[in-house]
């Protein structure tokens, strides 16, 4: 059957689509506050990261004869073993900071994916430098007066591979992505809209009485 319109009625109109929602922003006031106070707690804990790379890291030792000075052993891997020590408690701190964020706010959201990011870069200089004004002077020259000719004393520690500091930045953004798309919460589905037809259809006409079925219209 095919859609018309009564004589006596109108055309016809399609109803119009529903006005779209105003756009809503990207960040929120609550999304910034979140995302700059992880920023802020995770940038702090850095100090810490600084406290045990000092504490943990193996030491390379220096020695005098009065002129220069020398490694004591040529083949240690003392130097080695500092970044690595470094880029170990980096990768730690990165996993447990992602894991505290997740369960502060399981919902996730971008703010807090970028206030990791910002504060765990932050937290790695932090603990970097820190590590070097806690450790030995870097002044070899009066440390070797210091110690005395011949007398082994302990090098400055010194981070060789400054991609290290990249450790913790990305352990904490990919462990953090990782919980979110497995535990995080799921937005609900967005139900189906119906839409009223735009067409009329006739209505379909009764079936014919058996008294009209039998008769026949008169013949010219």
């Amino acid at each position: 059957m095919t859609p018309y319109d009564k004589p006596d009625q109108p055309p016809s109109e399609a109803p119009s689509a529903p006005a779209a929602p105003a756009s809503e922003p990207a960040f929120s006031p609550a999304d910034v506050r979140d995302g700059a106070a992880i920023a802020l707690v995770t940038g702090i804990a850095g100090v810490l990261l600084g406290l045990l790379w000092v504490w943990l890291a193996p030491r390379v030792q220096y020695v005098s004869n009065g002129e220069a000075v020398f490694l004591r052993d040529t083949e240690s891997e003392a130097r080695i073993g500092a970044d690595g020590t470094f880029l170990l408690l980096s990768v730690g701190f990165g996993m447990l900071s992602a894991v505290a964020v997740f369960l502060w706010r399981r919902g996730g959201g971008a703010a807090q994916v970028v206030g990791l990011a910002v504060g765990s870069v932050f937290a790695a200089l932090v603990g970097w430098r820190v590590g070097l004004w806690l450790g030995p002077s870097s002044d070899l020259v009066a440390a070797a007066r210091k110690a005395g000719k011949g007398v082994p004393f302990e090098a400055p520690l010194q981070l060789l591979a400054h991609g290290a500091l990249l450790g913790w930045p990305m352990a904490a953004v990919l462990v953090h992505l990782a919980l979110t798309a497995l535990w995080g919460r799921r937005d609900p589905e967005p139900e189906l809209a119906v839409w009223p037809s735009a067409y009329y259809q006739a209505p379909v006409d009764a079936a014919p009485s058996a008294d009209s079925a039998g008769t026949e219209p008169p013949r010219p």
